[in-house]
């Protein structure tokens, strides 16, 4: 009786080749997933949490947020009354307020937009380039010539809404008394919400007197007292974490009536 001839085992060589082709799907899956998540980071949104108390009451100390970045596509730039993310203009950060840099997992999460990131600061954008900023009318805060009504979104106050002046190392005499800012062209003047612990452009500013030096040395100084528009990541859209704070951001109505 002639040999018979043994075949393969079935499916041996197929199981082979369906286990590589998985392996290979679940590479481009998590390869196209982190290129997303940059383009989305880059373009669209990015998460940062809040390491101060500068923006309370409305964003507290460990809140999450997401930043929007499309508002400011194509010529837009912020507006008055925007809550913005932006990188220190220049010492604005002291060293026991700079947070931890992540590690490990976290890390790698956070280079790609994943993990909110820490190392900004958050401000509101009280005025733009042009603007005339200057304190104050029966406590409030003027722009243009035009009273802020900020009670529904500052914390409150003992005397006025601008508290934290100084200049530039020294605070000024009477607190928040006579100081006045004229905001130059692609900056911004932005302060903390909680005006009483918020080291802000009104912080930083210089005297009148300073700001009219024609000494160059002064007149730098003087200017990190603003922020450039260029630094300015994107707006504060939403508090995302803790689920009991969430909540969208919007412009206040009182900086409609800036002319």
């Amino acid at each position: 009786m002639g040999a018979m001839n043994e075949e393969p085992a079935a499916g041996s060589g197929q199981g082979s080749r369906g286990f590589l082709r998985s392996l290979g799907e679940i590479v481009i899956i998590a390869v196209t997933a982190v290129l997303l998540a940059i383009f989305i980071k880059t373009f669209l949104v990015q998460a940062f949490y809040i390491p101060s108390g500068s923006m309370e009451p409305g964003l507290a100390i460990n809140d999450r947020v997401l930043v929007e970045k499309p508002s400011y596509w194509l010529g837009g730039s912020p507006e008055r009354g925007d809550v913005v993310v932006f990188a220190d203009p220049g010492d604005w950060i002291f060293a026991n307020q700079i947070p931890p840099s992540p590690s490990g997992f976290r890390a790698a999460l956070s280079k790609i937009g994943l993990y909110p990131s820490g190392d900004h600061l958050v401000k509101r954008v009280i005025g733009v380039g042009g603007d005339t900023v200057e304190c104050c009318d029966s406590g409030r805060i003027l722009v243009n010539g035009t009273a802020l009504d900020e009670t529904s979104f500052i914390a409150p106050t003992d005397h006025c809404d601008g508290p934290m002046t100084q200049d530039n190392g020294a605070y000024l005499a009477g607190g928040c008394k006579g100081w006045k800012a004229v905001v130059p062209k692609g900056r911004l003047f932005v302060m903390g919400d909680n005006r009483a612990n918020s080291a802000d452009s009104s912080f930083h500013l210089c005297s009148p007197k300073r700001q009219r030096s024609t000494d160059p040395a002064i007149k730098e100084t003087c200017s990190s007292a603003y922020v450039p528009v260029s630094d300015v990541v994107g707006r504060v859209a939403a508090v995302f974490w803790p689920t009991d704070r969430f909540g969208l951001e919007h412009r206040p109505a009182t900086f409609d009536n800036v002319d």
